[in-house]
């Protein structure tokens, strides 16, 4: 390997500096938000860690000022690096606001908030200043769509082919428009429609339950940040269960299922080819795994008896699987009653449902759809070409966004991908049984937090090891970026200590 140059360094330095600046100026809403409730030590809380986020993002475009072209090696370790700073510097207000035991508990919180993985060890939720509150749901909403997005959308102009691989470093490959630039506007155009709609449908469900206006527009405007984002995220403890309302689940549903799906599936809708939502060979792949894991945990959950009506019954097992196979983290039962109401099974298809996960290029997280599908599609045509002709050529074609022809290499790509989900899901479950949880609980928490999906079985909380916090905040990372990027600054730092 060539070890990287001080030019290399350069270019990642200076767009780095380029991302965290945006994420810094993210602080600018928590901020005002905090002034117009006159939360003034929420707001001190909000300038230091603004002025610190601007004064390392213009200090690195200043002392790393090139015009080096961007390439590819540049924008994968770009990408992974930015969110390691954003991390860091995200955290401050969240530790000064003094909710935390700890740094790295702050750390874990803004993890997994910007990749949308919702769980949480943030202390006396039900009582944190709405500025604080605020910045929890800008995270999540702003890692859902990415903060590399963020950064195309606003601050990048004409920075070569490279640019491609900051876009797709961020687990995103599809274009929903030839140029990068302005797919990641049309991502934040789609995105902004939904909030829009989704706040005020929200805002007028929590009215119609007794919520003053004020703290009604912000409930809805907080879960559905929290929903389209897939984030999990919730203005109190007891999640979407607090506002016990089955009108209100439903428009939940509708939100993150909306979330879950492929934004080049939400623009074909926007510019009126509808049939994709039919023809789409990810979402049918959704569809079928969804009924299998939803016919797991209702199996299960009829041999329990323990809810003795069909309305409970089909609407506590379909808004939890269907929370966990978006990747969403919202509940409606208690976290614990997973364990001693619920049992194995149910939550077998939970985990199956987490693993899984949504569609890619979207704001969801786990293994994704597209990629279960290539997989059954390439081993019916290893069954097809065993029992065909050893002269026949045997061929398989599907349907995402376009018509495609499934290739050797495009296979290999995701069977790599897979076994690196399977493994670090793997890794996380072993984490929680050496840290001295049952099997059963350490596979629950640790699958949520390696397929960011944010439902917990009461394993994660302030009192856990930090050893194994630091193991779930570095699998949220490496599954938000799906491994690639992070596994090319492991390369780049290699490269610097043994290049040639």
């Amino acid at each position: 390997m060539l070890r990287p140059t001080l030019e290399d360094h350069r270019v990642v330095g200076y767009y780095t500096g380029k991302i965290v600046t945006g994420v810094g100026a993210l602080m600018i809403i928590p901020l005002v938000t905090s002034a117009l409730f006159s939360e003034w030590a929420t707001v001190i809380d909000f300038a230091i860690g603004l002025t610190m986020c601007l004064a390392v993002g213009f200090g690195l475009q200043a002392l790393c000022l090139t015009r080096h072209e961007l390439r590819r090696r540049h924008g994968l370790v770009i990408v992974s690096t930015s969110w390691i700073l954003a991390t860091v510097l995200g955290a401050v207000p969240f530790y000064l606001s003094g909710h935390f035991g700890s740094f790295l508990d702050a750390l874990f919180d803004v993890m997994s908030g910007l990749t949308t993985t919702g769980l949480f060890l943030l202390q006396d939720l039900d009582h944190v200043p709405n500025g604080l509150n605020m910045w929890r749901f800008v995270l999540t909403f702003a890692g859902g769509q990415g903060i590399i997005v963020i950064a195309l959308t606003a601050l990048f102009r004409g920075v070569g082919g490279g640019i491609y691989h900051l876009y797709s470093g961020e687990g995103k490959e599809d274009r929903l428009l030839p140029n990068v630039v302005h797919t990641a506007r049309t991502i934040w155009v789609v995105s902004l429609g939904w909030l829009v709609a989704g706040t005020a449908a929200l805002t007028g469900a929590t009215l119609a339950l007794g919520q003053r206006p004020v703290r009604a527009l912000l409930h809805g405007l907080w879960v559905f940040m929290g929903a389209f984002s897939t984030g999990g995220f919730a203005p109190q403890s007891f999640n979407t269960m607090y506002y016990h309302s089955l009108a209100f689940e439903v428009l939940c549903v509708i939100i993150f299922v909306a979330g879950s799906l492929n934004f080049a599936v939400h623009w074909a809708v926007w510019t009126g080819h509808r049939a994709e939502l039919r023809r789409n060979v990810e979402l049918r792949s959704f569809a079928v795994t969804l009924g299998i894991f939803s016919l797991v945990a209702a199996v299960g959950l009829a041999r329990t008896g323990i809810y003795a009506d069909a309305l409970p019954f089909v609407r506590k097992t379909l808004y939890l699987v269907l929370s966990g196979h978006t990747t969403t983290g919202f509940g409606t039962i208690y976290a614990r009653s997973l364990i001693t109401q619920w049992g194995a099974l149910p939550m077998l298809g939970v985990i199956g449902a987490m693993i899984i996960g949504a569609s890619s290029c979207s704001t969801a997280g786990g293994i994704k759809g597209i990629r279960v599908a290539i997989i059954s599609k390439s081993f019916l045509q290893d069954v097809r070409r065993a029992l065909a002709p050893e002269s026949s050529v045997i061929t398989s074609r599907y349907h995402h966004v376009k018509d495609r022809m499934l290739a050797d290499d495009t296979v290999r790509a995701v069977l790599m991908i897979t076994m690196a989900f399977l493994t670090m899901h793997a890794l996380t479950t072993l984490a929680g049984v050496v840290a001295g949880y049952p099997l059963l609980e350490a596979a629950f928490d640790g699958v949520s937090a390696a397929s960011n999906t944010g439902l917990s079985c009461g394993l994660t909380a302030p009192s856990m090891p930090a050893a194994l916090k630091a193991v779930y905040v570095f699998a949220m990372w490496l599954g938000r970026m799906e491994f690639v990027a992070v596994f090319a600054l492991f390369g780049w730092i290699w490269s610097v200590v043994r290049g040639r």
